[in-house]
């Protein structure tokens, strides 16, 4: 299971879970059912380590996945980039066979998920 994260990405990050106020965060990476394009990609601040998880550990955080994300996120590159007055996480991945315009939610070319509206 390999997950990459840039070096502008893992600066970001690690200040995220620094302001979380909690004593041992991690970033819980993942794939829920919805989007435009059917799979949409979780990047939450969590503190519990399920017995399952696969644990990633980078330079100043661990990365926490569950195992039925693994098929859909192996290989994942997690960027930053800044765009003017705003920035954004983006997620370049070798698993899906198309994304939508934001980037947020993707298909694969055996699964399409389940496509709902974009919030």
């Amino acid at each position: 299971m390999i997950i990459e994260v840039s070096d502008k990405a893992s600066e970001k990050i690690a200040e995220i879970l620094l302001s979380a106020n909690i004593r041992n965060p991690f970033l819980r990476v993942g794939v829920d059912e919805g989007g435009c394009s059917g799979l949409s990609y979780t990047l939450v601040v969590d503190e519990q380590q399920a017995e399952e998880d696969i644990v990633l550990n980078k330079k100043d955080f661990s990365i926490l996945v569950h195992p039925n994300s693994i098929p859909y996120i192996d290989g994942l590159e997690i960027d930053y980039e800044e765009s003017g007055m705003v920035g954004g996480f983006t997620m370049n991945n070798p698993n899906a066979k198309a994304s939508c315009g934001c980037g947020a939610s993707f298909r694969m070319a055996n699964y399409r998920g389940e496509i709902k509206k974009c919030d």
